[in-house]
C-alpha cells in the first residue's frame, strides 16, 4: 500500500477507524492527542483521495455513509494485518483483539463468546457481544457495529430475511439446524413429558422476545409467530424471560440447546411441530473475516456440536 501523498496511509486509516468508533471528529482527535483541525484535514483528504464521501456531517458529530461503513470493513482489516506483520517480524507485541458480535437470544452465542475470550492470548482486548432485536443485528452488521450477526431463519421468514440481507450487502451462512424445542422451569408440569404439543401449551403464558418498532411476524425471533395465544408476554432480555418461566410457568420456543451452567433452572422438551428452525451467521459478502471472527466462529461450531447438533456449515 502506497504510503506517498498519493496513496492512502495507515495513520489516516487509524484515524478514520477511530473517527467511525466515536463518531466524533474532535473526539477521536481527543482520543489520539492530535489536533481537531488535525484530524478533520485527514479525513476530508482520505475522502478526496478514495473519491467517496466517507461521513454524513452533522452538528451532533459524524456518521457513516454507506460507503463508509464498507471502506471501515476494508480499513479494519488492513491494520490487522499490518499488526500481525509487525508481530511476527519486528517483535512488536500482540495487538489489541477487537470483535463485535450481535445476536438473537441465545445460550450457545454466549458459551462461545466465554470460550473465545478465555481462549485469547491478547495481552488487551476490546469484545462485544450485543442479544438484542433481529432488525437491529442486521443493521449492526450493515454499519460495522457489529462483524458477525447470529439469526435464525425457516420457511416462514426466509423471503424475507434472505431479500433484507441482500440489500444490505450481507450473506447468511447456515451453522446447524434445529428441531423445535420449548423452554420452561424444571418445576413446570410438563417438564417430565419427553415431548409436547400445541396444545399442551395452550394455557400456559408465551414468553417472546420483543422487536420493537420492527414488531413484524417475519422478525419474530421464534418460530409459530402467526398463531394466536391466550396469554403472551413480551420481554426484552434472557434473565427477564428465564425469570417468568420460573415464576408464571411461561414458555418460549428456541433451538433445544441450553446451557446448564448459565440457566441450570430451565429445560428443553421436544415440540411435536413440522417445522424446522436454521441457525446462522451473517457477514458482509465482499469482506473477509478478521482473525478474531474465524477464532469466534471455531468457539461456535465446537459448542453447537458438543451438544450434538449436525453442522451445515
Amino acid at each position: 500500500m502506497a504510503r506517498g501523498s498519493n496513496g492512502i496511509t495507515l495513520q489516516q486509516l487509524a484515524y478514520f477507524i477511530e473517527v467511525a468508533a466515536e463518531g466524533s471528529i474532535s473526539a477521536a482527535a481527543d482520543l489520539l492527542y492530535v489536533t481537531q483541525p488535525t484530524m478533520s484535514t485527514a479525513m476530508k483528504e482520505l475522502e478526496a483521495r478514495v473519491g467517496r464521501t466517507l461521513f454524513h456531517r452533522s452538528a451532533r458529530g459524524v456518521t457513516l455513509t454507506a460507503e463508509g461503513a464498507e471502506f471501515l470493513g476494508y480499513a479494519r482489516q488492513v491494520t490487522e494485518q499490518v499488526a500481525l506483520l509487525e508481530q511476527r517480524y519486528l517483535g512488536r507485541p500482540p495487538s489489541r483483539r477487537l470483535l463485535g458480535v450481535s445476536a438473537q437470544h441465545y445460550s450457545f452465542v454466549v458459551d462461545a463468546f466465554v470460550r473465545m475470550v478465555k481462549g485469547s492470548s491478547a495481552a488487551e482486548y476490546e469484545f462485544s457481544l450485543r442479544e438484542t432485536r433481529t432488525w437491529e443485528i442486521i443493521e449492526d452488521v450493515r454499519t460495522f457495529r457489529s462483524e458477525l450477526g447470529i439469526l435464525y431463519r425457516n420457511e416462514f421468514n426466509r423471503n424475507v430475511i434472505d431479500k433484507l440481507l441482500r440489500d444490505s450487502g450481507l450473506a447468511f451462512h447456515p451453522l446447524f439446524l434445529a428441531e423445535p424445542h420449548i423452554f420452561i422451569s424444571r418445576k413446570n408440569p410438563l417438564a417430565s413429558r419427553d415431548h409436547v404439543t400445541l396444545a399442551d401449551l395452550a394455557d400456559l403464558p408465551r414468553l417472546t422476545f420483543d422487536q420493537g418498532a420492527n414488531n413484524s411476524f417475519y422478525f419474530a425471533e421464534e418460530i409459530l409467530s402467526t398463531l394466536s395465544s391466550k396469554q403472551e408476554i413480551r420481554v426484552s432480555d434472557r434473565a427477564t424471560i428465564f425469570n417468568l418461566m420460573i415464576g408464571l410457568d411461561g414458555y418460549t420456543i428456541s433451538t433445544g440447546i441450553i446451557s446448564d451452567d448459565l440457566d441450570p433452572e430451565i429445560v428443553a422438551i421436544p415440540l411435536d411441530v413440522d417445522e424446522r428452525i436454521e441457525i446462522g451467521w451473517i457477514r458482509h459478502s465482499a469482506i473477509p473475516l478478521t482473525e478474531q471472527a474465524q477464532r469466534y466462529l471455531a468457539e461456535l461450531r465446537a459448542v453447537v456440536s458438543g451438544f450434538g447438533m449436525a453442522l451445515l456449515g
